[in-house]
């Protein structure tokens, strides 16, 4: 039986910014947020111990694109990160994951399977709000057209890695993270 929030008392995932006192069933937004994320794992076409990873090139539209703000650029585009990104207001994950291959990858024609969906609770080590963080991912499988060079106009480079040879540091924005959640060996 997982433990009870802080606060002790149990209470299900439904949320309000700020439900009324008397209702148990609906608690807040949890402190320092939450998030909804797509993922593409993109392997090459005889290979699933290798997945698409890039780095992002920061002169690209990455807001637009990625949900990343400026500053992020810089330290995203010396670290490996998985094509992704947060969903718009209403959007559904399939149509997230399509818009990542489209608009981040430049390639269409891609059959994904999924989503897995994976649920992360965690406090940063320096939070932006206070107390925890949920993430909710949505994980979507494919592979890589044969015979086409893994490149795109948004990333520095993009290239198929083994993540259980890849080290935390060269990996950003947790992504090495998600590919545990999803079954690949990676590093402690």
């Amino acid at each position: 039986m997982p433990s009870p929030p802080r606060g002790g008392t149990r209470a299900v995932s439904r949320f309000r910014p700020a439900p009324a006192r008397d209702d148990p069933v609906y608690v807040p937004v949890p402190d320092d947020g939450l998030c909804l994320n797509a993922f593409l794992l993109l392997s090459p076409p005889h290979d699933d111990s290798k997945v698409l990873l890039g780095m992002v090139d920061p002169s690209a539209p990455w807001r637009e694109i990625g949900g990343v703000t400026p500053q992020r650029l810089v330290e995203l585009s010396t670290r490996w990160m998985l094509p992704s990104r947060q969903l718009f207001l209403f959007e559904s994950p399939k149509e997230a994951a399509q818009t990542i291959l489209a608009e981040q990858l430049e390639v269409q024609g891609v059959e994904l399977e999924g989503p897995s969906v994976f649920s992360e609770a965690w406090t940063r080590p320096v939070p932006a709000g206070e107390g925890q963080h949920w993430d909710i991912h949505f994980v979507f499988r494919g592979r890589w057209p044969e015979g086409r060079e893994p490149r795109a106009t948004p990333w520095l480079k993009l290239e198929f890695l083994d993540p259980s040879l890849l080290e935390r540091k060269q990996v950003g924005r947790s992504h090495l993270d998600v590919l545990g959640l999803a079954g690949f060996s990676i590093p402690p």
